[in-house]
This record gives structure tokens, C-alpha cells and sequence, in this order.
């Protein structure tokens, strides 16, 4: 439910500290304007509840602005109100989403952009030549690169020598290109089946048989129960053939990988009730004259005594199989397979993170990579106490050397040549992607470049951005602590007077097994700069610190993600940072569950806005897919579990107002989800707002989409509970049982 080097950079980064505990616009708009903005709204003027109208205070002019700039004096304005250049149209269009990277044969960098601007339109592009060239589109306008394998996707390319081989959005049908002229045209590999019904992804080439090796996920049957394999699809132009099957009869698959001379294959598989972070296995199949897959052997994941998901497999130049796993120590490890005997080995042992959940194919945490003396390396990546480090493994020293970068979140990674291709992110850079040349030795960074940004402009608001902080708070459970990124509010023109404490926004992240980081996101930044304190939550079950921290969620969503995200307003509010009486929260997905139960079960925020969240659990069990079909049961439990912690089922027990974004082609959380919650809080006399997006799955891609959520969610909080004016002119909804 679950999407420039420099040194003096270095001073801002040391601002992401650990603190623990011991022990609508002024021109446009007014409460009584009823000039609203239709945009798919679902909305009804109701006078059923009249709520005591917001005290709004005028907003400084730009001539005040202008002048305050010039003396270098802030000017005293009521948190909220302040202006901010990080408008929503600067958000929407820095919302570029990476869809993967690579590096050909020749050492140029490929990667997939998902860009708002053409409505989500996931594009592979190859970087320019030369400095101050523009980067080149691969993908012709009609295709756009993206699997919907497993809804979620991932792994959507790869790239061999001069040939890509990529998963088509329309059709789901994979396409042969070559990458040496953007002028080629795609050659389509797998059958026609009249639509989107058969997926593929996180594949790899088979240059032993001239075949393609990928995850296929087959929906002709069943939508809601798919059959999942490992395929070989043909590469000759002969003809297109049905992909053959190589393995089958589990649940799931993911990264089959095939060693450098293509006798031996390895993946990994799982099946319900588990989820992959739960428990999977990790085979290894020898390959036949013929190509098929015999002889298998279980290296990882089958001992009933171990509780582990290996992940990542990969093989060496040499043959040797390496893969990351979290037996015994609860942490993902480096761990390789020792053929003769069929034994693992620990590389390095540490309490840290050095993979992520598989809610993505493509997952590439770590490299293999050879020195100026032939001697084998592997380049990582890894995460604790809320940050990423990038290192060089001598796994058979078992040292670790970091390497200084300016990065303190790290996704993926890709080499050629003793060159990394990092994908990460700072609290001052956006996600990007930087090539990071190495010593003759593999021990040292020489050189750092940014290949590839998000948002290449972001730099310039540079004087606005509020540096996260990691805080450490203490929860419901005595001894148990949680973990969140604060970001005060932060303009060089504003400032609020001394008795004046700011709003809030919490955000519970999505997933709900996974999380939020703190690095630069424009989203965050267009409410901080604007006077508001935004905090992001790691709540119990978030991924990043290990098994134990993972599983405190288990039996248990509703409850501890609900009671975290409280715990840390209260923190918050304790310490003086932030107004008790204008507490807000945000969430999307999972998130926007644990929106909707913490305004059902809770009285700590005064409102809250749920993007294609969940508000009935046992709907969601019934209409989900395949792949989170049984990972709500593992982390609700009974059927009467399931009734208590939907917020559906406790109408009467919200007392504040909601606003509610939906897609209405999402798969995940299907759109009744919303319109439900919509029409009881609507009932009961709550102000309540429903905006639906037609073309949106689970996430929205569109520019417009992304700018007027933003939007919306200010002015529907500054309405309700803010206290203030928003400096921006933002045409209003209607909003019912208020206006």
C-alpha cells in the first residue's frame, strides 16, 4: 500500500541530528465566497454543523516583502501565512520519479523517468555525450516504460551490449529496441493477448540461448489471483513464441539471475501468508542442453528452525553467488554461497540495513566490482540510525570502508569500470543520481557528479529549506522508542511572534512496511517555508531497523502506528515545538489508514487529510491483489480485529474534519474505500471533502493532480483549524457541512 559535489554541503548535513528524550489566498478567498473550484469533487452544501470560523489576519504586500529583503529584517507574520517561492506548480514539477538505472557496455548511464508533465509517462533516457549537451529520449512518445507486475512494478528494463528489452505500459508487452539511435523502433517479443493481462519484470539476458529471463505475472484467469513464473521469451526475429516456463508452483518470484557462463540460475521465491521482508527462500537450478531448469537446491530460507528472507542474489565474474539475508542477527547481511557444501558464510556482520523490502522489483543494493589489481570488491550500501552509508566490502578481509559522499540516502546502485552510479539523497539534495569515481584502489571517492535531478532548480530556494531532525520519542510501550524526521518551520523573510507556537502536519508514511527518509522533498519544503513544523513518522513496523523493529506492527496495524503517530505529537508539543490546538495529519495508503484511525480512535489531531487511504480493512481484504492479499491478515489478525480497527465502523467517533483524495482506476485501495468514508462523515454533519482523479492509480503521477492535492490540503487545513491566511491565491472547494 505501500513511489553537485562540494565540501561546504558538509556543514548543512551534520544539521540531521538525534534527540532523544530522557525520561486560500487573501485576494481570492473568505469564508463566505462561494465561487468553488469543481474538479471531480464530491461535495454537497450542507448547513447541518456550523464550526466557529477562523480569525485570518491580513497578509503582508509584496511591497513589504521587498523591503524587509533590503533592510534584512523578517517581517512578524502569523505561522501559515507566510509566502514562499516553493509554490505547488514548483512541487509538481520536481515530482520526477526514478524508474531504475543502468549502464550499457560502454559505460553511458540509462535510467527511467516517470515525468508529471506528460501525465506519469515513465521514459528511458540515456545521458548526453558531453557537458551541456541535453540527455536523449530512447522511448518513442507512443511507449512508456513500466511494468505493472505485482501493481507495484519495478524492474521495467535492461540492457545488454546495444539492445534494451522493456515492459510497455499500455499493452504489458515486452519490446526489443536498440539503443544505439534514438530513431530505432521498438520490436515487440511477447504475445498480443488483446490487453494488459500478462506482466513481466525484473528480467535478465540468457546470452547462452538468446533468450530473455523474467518474473511473468499472468492475470488471464483471475485479476485478483494471478499466476506467478520464471519465463524464457525468445529473442529471435524469427517469430513470437508463448514465453517458456522455467519455474513454477510457488506464490511469488523475483530476481532470477544466471551465472557468467548460463549453467546455473538463481531466484528467489515465497508464498502466502508471507511477504517478502517475512520469509523467502533463495534456489539455485542447474540448466540443461536443452535450457531447462533441473537439479535445484535450496541455499537459504528452507530451515524450519531460521526465520529469514534472503533477497538480492547476484553472481561474481567468477561464478560465486552472493546475496543478502537477515538470519539470526534480524538485519539484512551480505552472506555468499559455498557450492561444494551447501553452506553460507557471512561476509560482514553489522546492525544495519543493507537491503530494502521488496515492494519493488529491480532492488540493487549492492555491486560487484574489481580494483586496478584485479582484486574483488563489493560496493554497498547500507542503512542506520536513520541515514545510508555507501562503502567497499573485502569480503575476504571482512573490512569495510567507507566512502565520503555527500548523500545520506542511498536506493540503488549500478557500476561499470570502476565507477559507481549512485541513486540517493541528502536534506539538501533531491533524488538524484551521481556518478562516483573511485581510486586505482576501490577505497576512495576521486570525483562526484550529479548525472541526473529530480529537480535540478531545487538549489536555488536554498536559503528556505528547513533541515530535517531526527528525533527519537518515546511510545505507549515503556522503554520502546520510535523514531521521526522534525522540519521546523524556515523562511528568511518571516518570522511569527515569540508567543506563537506553529501548526503541525504529521505524516504517516505508506506501506505499511517501509520508510519515510530524511532528505529534500519539495513538498515538505512548500509547507515549512510557509510557517508550518512537519514531521515524518518512522513508526513501529517501519523498515530500516531491522526484524524486531519491523514486526512490532504484526497483529498490531491500527494500533502501534496509530499510537506512535500520537506519541510523537505529543513529543512535539511537549517540548514547545509545535501548537496542541493545530495538530494535523497526512497520510497516503497505509498512511491515509492510519490517518483515518487516528482521527476515529484518537482526540490528538484537530484534522486530517487521507490520500487513497484505507477506511474498511475487511474490504480491502476482499477487493486487494494478489500479492497484499494475506499481508493485511498478518498484520490485523482475527475477523474481530479486522471490524474494530476499521475507522468505517466508528462513524460516531470522529469529531474533526477530513479531506479525502482518491484515484479511480487504483487497484490497491479501490475508490468505494473513499466514497464510503466520504458519505458516513458526510452523514454524521463532519466537514468533509471528497476529490476524485479519473486516469490516477495508487499514487498520483499527474502534474495537475499532484499540484492541486497540495493545494487543497493547505487551504482545507488553514480553513479548519489554521488560525491564518495562506499567501497564495488558491481557488477553494466546497467543502460539506461548512460551506
Amino acid at each position: 500500500m505501500g513511489l553537485t559535489y562540494a565540501s561546504q554541503w558538509f556543514s548543512q548535513l551534520s544539521s540531521l541530528t538525534l534527540t532523544r528524550l530522557s525520561s486560500s489566498s487573501s485576494h481570492s478567498f473568505s469564508l463566505f465566497n462561494r465561487n468553488y473550484t469543481q474538479r471531480k469533487v464530491i461535495t454537497n452544501f450542507s448547513p447541518k454543523r456550523q464550526l466557529q470560523r477562523p480569525t485570518f489576519k491580513t497578509m503582508a504586500s509584496s511591497t513589504q516583502v521587498a523591503d524587509a529583503t533590503a533592510k534584512q529584517d523578517k517581517i512578524t507574520a502569523p505561522y501559515g501565512s507566510w509566502k514562499s517561492p516553493i509554490t505547488a506548480d514548483v512541487v509538481s514539477g520536481a515530482s520526477k520519479r526514478l524508474g531504475g538505472i543502468a549502464v550499457d557496455d560502454h559505460g553511458h548511464l540509462f535510467w527511467v523517468e516517470s515525468r508529471p508533465s506528460e501525465s506519469g509517462r515513465a521514459v528511458l533516457v540515456r545521458e548526453a555525450d558531453k557537458p551541456g549537451e541535453e540527455p536523449t529520449d530512447i522511448t518513442p512518445k507512443e511507449f512508456a516504460v513500466r511494468t505493472t507486475a505485482q501493481e507495484y512494478g519495478g524492474g521495467a528494463f535492461t540492457i545488454s551490449a546495444d539492445t534494451v528489452i522493456y515492459s510497455n505500459y499500455k499493452d504489458q508487452r515486452l519490446y526489443k529496441q536498440s539503443i544505439k539511435s534514438k530513431d530505432s523502433s521498438p520490436v515487440p517479443l511477447t504475445p498480443d493477448y488483446g490487453g494488459p493481462v500478462v506482466s513481466y519484470a525484473d528480467g535478465v539476458f540468457d546470452l547462452r540461448f538468446n533468450r530473455f529471463v523474467t518474473v511473468m505475472e499472468d492475470r488471464r484467469v483471475s485479476s485478483t489471483n494471478s499466476t506467478t513464473t520464471i519465463v524464457a521469451v525468445g529473442l529471435s526475429d524469427k517469430s513470437i513464441q508463448e514465453p517458456k516456463v522455467l519455474v513454477s508452483g510457488n506464490d511469488f518470484y523475483a530476481f532470477p539471475r544466471i551465472d557468467p557462463k548460463g549453467e546455473r540460475i538463481a531466484w528467489i521465491e515465497w508464498g502466502h501468508p508471507n511477504m517478502p521482508w517475512d520469509k523467502t527462500e533463495l534456489w539455485v537450478g542447474y540448466i540443461s542442453e536443452n535450457g531447462d531448469v533441473h537439479n535445484r537446491i535450496c541455499v537459504a530460507g528452507c530451515d524450519p528452525t531460521l526465520v529469514e528472507s534472503p533477497t538480492e542474489p547476484k553472481w561474481s565474474s567468477k561464478g560465486e553467488l552472493f546475496f543478502i539475508t537477515d538470519r539470526k542477527s534480524g538485519f539484512w547481511n551480505l552472506y555468499k554461497w559455498i557450492e561444494s557444501v551447501n553452506e553460507v558464510q557471512a561476509i560482514y556482520s553489522l546492525d544495519a540495513e543493507f537491503s530494502t523490502p521488496l515492494w519493488v522489483f529491480g532492488i540493487n543494493s549492492y555491486e560487484l566490482i574489481q580494483n586496478n589489481e584485479g582484486k574483488n570488491l563489493i560496493a554497498c550500501s547500507y542503512r542506520q540510525n536513520g541515514r545510508s552509508f555507501l562503502g567497499i566490502l573485502d569480503d575476504v578481509q571482512s573490512s569495510l570502508s567507507l566512502l565520503d559522499i555527500p548523500f545520506t540516502d542511498i536506493n540503488h546502485m549500478t557500476s561499470w569500470n570502476r565507477c559507481l552510479y549512485v541513486e540517493g539523497a541528502s536534506a539538501i539534495h533531491p533524488s538524484s543520481v551521481a556518478k562516483v569515481n573511485l581510486d586505482d584502489y576501490g577505497s576512495k571517492v576521486v570525483d562526484f557528479k550529479i548525472i541526473w535531478s529530480s529537480s535540478p532548480d531545487s538549489l536555488k530556494y536554498k536559503s528556505y529549506f528547513s533541515l530535517p531532525e531526527l528525533i527519537e520519542f518515546p511510545t505507549e510501550v515503556p522503554g520502546q522508542n520510535a523514531y521521526a524526521y522534525f522540519y521546523p518551520p524556515s523562511n528568511p523573510i518571516y518570522q511569527a511572534s515569540q508567543e506563537e507556537k506553529p501548526p503541525l502536519l504529521l505524516k504517516s508514511h505508506g506501506g505499511p512496511t517501509s520508510e519515510t527518509r530524511g532528505i529534500l522533498n519539495l513538498s515538505i519544503q512548500y509547507w515549512t517555508s510557509r510557517g508550518w513544523a512537519f514531521v515524518d513518522v518512522n513508526y513501529g513496523g517501519s523498515t530500516g531497523y531491522g526484524r524486531e523493529y519491523r514486526e512490532r506492527l504484526l497483529n498490531k496495524w491500527g494500533i502501534v502506528d496509530v499510537n506512535d503517530c500520537c506519541s510523537c505529537g505529543k513529543f512535539l508539543v511537549d517540548n514547545g515545538k509545535v501548537d496542541s490546538e493545530r495538530l494535523c495529519i497526512t497520510g497516503g495508503s497505509a498512511g491515509g489508514y492510519t490517518t483515518l484511525a487516528a482521527l476515529a480512535f484518537k482526540e490528538t489531531f484537530k484534522a486530517g487529510a487521507s490520500l487513497y487511504g484505507v477506511a474498511d480493512l475487511s474490504m480491502l481484504r476482499a477487493e486487494t491483489h494478489k500479492f497484499e492479499s494475506h499481508y493485511i491478515d498478518n498484520l490485523v489478525g482475527t475477523e474481530e480485529d479486522y471490524f474494530e480497527r476499521s475507522p468505517i465502523n466508528f462513524v460516531d467517533r470522529f469529531s474533526c474534519p477530513i479531506i479525502l483524495f482518491q484515484g479511480l482506476e487504483d487497484k490497491v485501495v479501490p475508490p468505494d474505500q473513499a466514497r464510503k468514508i466520504y458519505l458516513a462523515l458526510k452523514k454524521k454533519g463532519l466537514p468533509v471533502a471528497l476529490v476524485e482523479y479519473e486516469g490516477e492509480q495508487h499514487g498520483f503521477r499527474k502534474a495537475e493532480n499532484i499540484k492541486f492535492t497540495l493545494e487543497q490540503q493547505m487551504l482545507f487545513f488553514a480553513r479548519l483549524v489554521g488560525r491564518f491566511t495562506v499567501a497564495d491565491e488558491i481557488d477553494p472547494i466546497r467543502i460539506d457541512n461548512l460551506d
